[in-house]
């Protein structure tokens, strides 16, 4: 059987299944709902007008809490850099990109979706695109800066993920520890 560390080299990324509890991904899913209906949206240029939050206490501690499994998925020692939430709504679309150096591992987690079964990241592999299909509490660990990646449309009515980035603590991009932040953002 092949690991996650293995597959993450060799196809530029991993899914890995059922990494936070049913209560926590149901407080997390209803958080960022709650954002998103009091109208608050930063300017994000992948998916302008589309609810999102950056490094929000309760999303930076689920960026520290999975440091274990992002390390035994990826084969790394990592730092974490910054979490980043949005609320999609029908119709959505995020455009085919590559991240900033603070996302040189990346973990996309869904938290929960309403009105479809699910939204798969698509990512261009050395073998042409491929799809990962997610339930929530399921992500996919993928090299951010060297993988394209995007999502087709969404035809459901919301769909709440998180974005979890992290820098190889060996790699070229330790610079990026915290998003070049003092330390992350752990209390409001």
């Amino acid at each position: 059987m092949t690991s996650h560390p293995e597959v993450f080299d060799r196809r530029g990324y991993t899914v890995l299944r059922g990494v936070l509890p049913a209560g926590q991904l149901a407080m997390l899913q209803a958080y960022a709902t709650h954002y998103a209906k009091e109208g608050n949206v930063i300017t994000d240029r992948l998916v302008p007008g589309t609810p999102a939050g950056y490094a929000h206490p309760c999303m930076e501690r689920v960026l520290l809490q999975l440091v274990p499994t992002i390390e035994a998925g990826s084969g790394r020692k990592v730092f974490p850099t910054y979490s980043y939430f949005r609320v999609y709504r029908r119709g959505d679309v995020l455009p085919p990109h590559k991240d900033r150096p603070s996302c040189e591992i990346s973990f996309s987690l869904c938290l929960g979706y309403t009105g479809a079964t699910d939204w798969p990241l698509r990512l261009q592999t050395v073998d042409g695109p491929e799809a990962a299909s997610l339930a929530p509490g399921d992500g996919v660990l993928y090299k951010g800066i060297e993988m394209t990646h995007w999502r087709e449309p969404f035809e459901g009515e919301s769909a709440v993920q998180v974005f979890l980035h992290y820098v190889d603590q060996n790699g070229p991009c330790t610079e990026w520890r915290f998003d070049k932040r003092e330390g992350l953002r752990l209390r409001a």
